[in-house]
């Protein structure tokens, strides 16, 4: 009984896990049902892919000890790159990849900055959320990304239903697997959480750490952009407002999702259920006619709560002596 225990408090998913299936028995019990019905559930799974893709990225830098603020700009712009080389002639695919590639640039130009100066990621991420936006705000303004040539886009490659789902949750699916693969079975997994852990220690060890922290940005930024992209294509329209505020939610799903803030643990099951719980908490609160203002403010709550208890248990767990079998 105590070994599960210990294992049940290494494990802070499994705390998500609970936490998601309480507030999912709430809002169901507390709107009648209304909550668990179909036209309800279609909706949550239309934006949770997109939202789930953004924190895999960002959860991942994490465990590498580091944060990445301009996710929600980068989210914002890449789709509309997409879309102005689109407006340019350029055929879909190019463009597609042209603009991950501009996400992949700018989580390089965090990465050099931070890593060269030796600045705090936090600042880096911050000057590039405002840069980034503005370009974005640029971009649209100009009239080169006002609309989106919905015929020359392969909408079943991304938003396409598949029941109460879309196609963008296999997208979520196939890199949750991807990144859970990187992290919990290669050396270069384990590098991420050794540089995490301590950088110092990571590089007595031989690790190139600033290779891994700048595949991690990159990654992030990357991922930003792929999860812009997968929702201006399902709205069928680019948003130059798009993606504000995002990166605070894939904060909060890291961490309820059990991400340590100091960075090398955590890995990335928790930060999809973590995601979930956001998810289930908006439309939640929305089915059971609670004033939509107060869902900041729980999940405000629930990061201060989720962080308290991560720590609660991490040292229970270390308190807890395992019997020796005799």
């Amino acid at each position: 009984m105590m070994r599960l225990l210990k294992i049940y408090m290494q494990r802070p998913e499994l705390v998500a896990l609970v936490v998601l299936i309480v507030f999912t028995t709430y809002f169901a019990v507390a709107s009648n049902g209304l909550f668990l019905s179909n036209a309800n559930v279609r909706g949550m799974f239309s934006l949770y892919p997109e939202l789930a893709i953004l924190a895999l990225g960002f959860s991942l830098l994490m465990v590498a000890g580091e944060f990445d603020l301009s996710i929600g700009s980068v989210m914002g712009l890449c789709p509309i790159v997409l879309c102005a080389m689109i407006n340019f002639g350029l055929p879909f695919w190019p463009a597609f990849i042209l603009a991950l590639v501009v996400g992949a640039a700018i989580g390089l130009f965090n990465s050099a900055v931070t890593l060269r100066f030796g600045i705090p990621s936090f600042i880096t991420t911050l000057g590039t959320l405002f840069m980034a936006r503005s370009v974005a705000v640029v971009l649209y303004s100009s009239g080169l990304a006002t609309t989106l040539d919905t015929a020359a886009v392969p909408t079943w490659a991304f938003s396409e239903p598949l029941g109460i789902f879309r196609v963008s949750a296999i997208w979520l699916i196939a890199l949750a697997l991807l990144v859970w693969l990187l992290l919990e079975k290669t050396n270069f997994g384990n590098w991420i959480r050794a540089t995490g852990g301590s950088v110092e220690a990571a590089k007595a060890m031989g690790i190139p750490t600033s290779l891994v922290k700048t595949v991690c940005f990159m990654i992030c930024s990357t991922l930003a952009g792929l999860a812009g992209i997968i929702q201006v294509v399902r709205i069928g329209s680019p948003i130059p407002s798009m993606g504000e505020s995002m990166e605070l939610q894939a904060i909060a799903a890291a961490v309820i999702g059990g991400i340590a803030l100091s960075g090398g643990v955590g890995n990335i099951v928790g930060v999809v259920i973590g995601m979930a719980i956001i998810r289930v908490i908006d439309s939640g609160m929305i089915m059971s006619r609670v004033d939509a203002s107060w869902f900041k403010f729980a999940i405000g709550f629930l990061i201060v709560c989720a962080v308290i208890a991560n720590h609660w248990l991490e040292r229970r767990a270390r308190n807890i002596k395992l019997e020796v079998a005799q």
